[in-house]
């Protein structure tokens, strides 16, 4: 059965905090430390290893209370080894926000879908801006569809997300598995990414990759995300009165958040994005 696409409604800026990793980006949403020469200078620090950047001004202010001490031999100031500090830089850095949606057959498959649509699309036109891409999976039957790669392309993503089908079974740990793999390429060609997996499911699979349960199965494969360092967000679409508890188990697994919205639209959808992107 296809399924539209929901309005798109105007994003508002995401903001994400200083990250707390060395990386190299050169995106213009998120801010991350980088080990280049490149970047706003914020502070400084000794030097790890080889100094290549030095703070002048740092190195001068815990050289000057020594200089009492210390012979000045005709120089202006007495700066030895420990005083030296290294700067420390930040960059601009890109967002990968990967949505995950559980495209099998329920109740809620079509809202879920209509709802994740119109999320992509409105980030979209942020991340035109921003230079943060937006990407989708989904997964039924027996298998999983990466069917919008990583793009900040808004006529793009209106080719590929037009009426996209729901029904089958639901091949969770596969969706989850390429997931895994579309966010690993995504460090590999810009190791400073910070990916964002959002995952919309009851949390029921029943088909695996492999001879184990599927539950069994779809759990070991989040704690390879989790254990991955990538950041996670799990979005309940199953009925409270029949919530058996399978989303929250698998956020737990994935050591992230779980939320249920009853009612999922887009711009509910986005808010939800955005809130997790500005807590850490």
């Amino acid at each position: 059965m296809p399924v539209k696409v929901g309005e798109p409604f105007r994003a508002q800026r995401l903001a994400t905090p200083l990250d707390r990793l060395m990386r190299r980006s050169s995106g213009k949403r998120s801010f991350t430390r980088t080990s280049r020469k490149r970047g706003r200078y914020v502070s400084s620090r000794p030097p790890k290893g080889r100094l290549t950047d030095l703070a002048f001004d740092a190195t001068i202010r815990e050289a000057a209370p020594h200089q009492v001490r210390r012979p000045r031999r005709n120089l202006a100031i007495n700066v030895d080894s420990a005083d030296l500090r290294e700067k420390i830089r930040v960059r601009r850095a890109a967002n990968l926000i990967l949505f995950v949606v559980d495209a099998s057959w329920s109740m809620a498959a079509a809202e879920r879908m209509v709802a994740t649509k119109g999320a992509v699309f409105s980030l979209l036109m942020d991340a035109y801006q921003k230079r943060d891409q937006v990407s989708m999976i989904t997964f039924q039957k027996e298998s999983a569809r990466l069917v919008l790669p990583p793009t900040s392309s808004v006529d793009l993503a209106q080719k590929l997300l037009c009426d996209l089908p729901v029904g089958g079974k639901t091949p969770l740990s596969r969706g989850l598995y390429m997931a895994y793999e579309v966010m690993m390429q995504a460090r590999r060609k810009n190791p400073e990414v910070m990916p964002l997996m959002i995952l919309l499911t009851d949390g029921a699979g029943n088909v695996s990759i492999s001879d184990n349960p599927p539950q069994e199965e779809a759990l070991y494969i989040a704690s390879m995300i989790k254990n991955s360092g990538v950041r996670s967000v799990v979005i309940n679409t199953e009925h409270e009165a029949l919530d058996r508890g399978l989303a929250q188990g698998l956020a737990d697994k994935l050591g992230a958040p779980c939320y249920s919205l009853g009612d999922i639209r887009a711009e509910a959808l986005y808010e939800t994005v955005r809130d997790e992107l500005k807590a850490k």
